[in-house]
């Protein structure tokens, strides 16, 4: 295997005491100190834990905070992803590689070996985190970032959980970082989603939202068919410089052609008008609507085809083929990840024909 294709190692060690305590309550949110060796570099973190359904997996995901050194390569936390339902392993990947390469805003990812006090934990995948130290990272203006935590993050005024109207503007966000006043901007925002006018629609949401950088979201959830994208999976961050939002996918694993559980997700399963209140709005402007079917067949032109994707999916499964007969939890699995490049490929090609027996309804 040729070096630059090896996985960093990550040796994480858990006092047994804090491992008890940690297995004993798996929804427990408070943070255990542990640590953590990366390349021979001791490193003091807390950890916890990471997800929701995710937590009754065999196979845990962790959240990694850095204590000392405060912070490591720039970095304050980390998450580290089991992708324990997807059995290809590279989805998450995939989908977030994909959305930067279409020019959206999107988290680094990278595979590693994990080892937990000296056992081997096999294959998983590092996520940086959204937050103050990602924008830093790339240089990006100060401003505020909202975790969608659930389904009310949904651009409405009406609960998707509640079936009613919503308690409080903010359900369904979570702050990550940013001055208090900007949790008035967000309320402002979906207040004006879902009372500017038709007429005026147009001309006032660009005031509130970077359309352009949406509407590229909006494919990348669209040509990587994440049913859950549109009301979950996502961080909004408000650009402080030019007081506009835009969207930055989270969590994709569940695409590709399969469900959250794992499961076929057949290629027309989505439609390529999507669903959420701001879509629709966005998606009922002619010049908008238009935009976005060129943005769809551009995209299918340069990047969401077979040719262009086939060496990255092989790339990725060929860097992780060496791991996944000492992964613990999925050895007995390495038909399935083997099967899996050509079955992501395969709905690659057949989603793009959907798509683009589909491209009438923008006309």
């Amino acid at each position: 295997m040729d070096a630059d294709k090896k996985l960093p190692v990550y040796q994480l060690f858990i006092p047994p005491v804090n491992l008890m305590e940690l297995r004993r309550d798996i929804w427990c949110n408070d943070p255990l100190p542990a640590k953590l060796t990366i390349n021979k570099k001791k490193l003091d973190i807390d950890i916890v834990y990471r997800g929701s359904h995710i937590r009754e997996f065999r196979k845990k995901s962790y959240h990694v905070v850095f204590h000392k050194p405060n912070t490591f390569k720039g970095a304050k936390e980390i998450h580290l992803n089991a992708e324990y339902n997807d059995k290809s392993l590279l989805r998450n990947k995939l989908s977030l590689d994909f959305f930067a390469d279409i020019g959206t805003l999107a988290p680094k990812s990278q595979f590693v070996h994990l080892k937990l006090n000296g056992k081997d934990e096999g294959v998983y995948l590092e996520l940086e985190s959204v937050d103050q130290y990602y924008l830093k990272q790339r240089n990006l203006p100060e401003g505020s970032i909202f975790y969608a935590v659930d389904g009310d993050a949904n651009f409405s005024l009406m609960s998707d959980l509640d079936k009613g109207i919503k308690k409080s503007l903010e359900m369904g966000y979570q702050k990550k970082c940013g001055p208090v006043k900007d949790e008035m901007h967000l309320q402002e925002l979906l207040i004006q989603i879902n009372t500017i006018s038709r007429a005026d629609f147009e001309g006032e949401i660009i005031k509130y939202i970077d359309v352009e950088k949406y509407l590229r979201w909006l494919a990348g959830v669209i040509f990587t068919q994440n049913y859950d994208g549109f009301v979950h999976n996502y961080a909004l961050y408000r650009n402080g410089d030019t007081g506009l939002f835009e969207i930055i996918p989270w969590d994709y694993d569940a695409t590709w052609g399969r469900d959250v559980n794992g499961e076929v997700m057949e290629e027309d399963y989505v439609g390529i008008e999507g669903f959420n209140t701001l879509t629709a709005r966005i998606l009922d402007i002619r010049e908008f609507r238009l935009r976005y079917q060129r943005l769809l067949k551009e995209i299918m032109d340069t990047h969401f085809n077979v040719a262009r994707m086939k060496p990255i999916i092989f790339g990725m499964h060929d860097q992780l083929s060496p791991y996944v007969p000492n992964d613990p939890y999925i050895r007995v699995n390495k038909a399935i990840f083997d099967n899996e490049p050509d079955f992501i490929l395969k709905f690659i090609d057949d989603r793009a024909k959907y798509i683009r027996s589909q491209l009438y309804k923008l006309d």
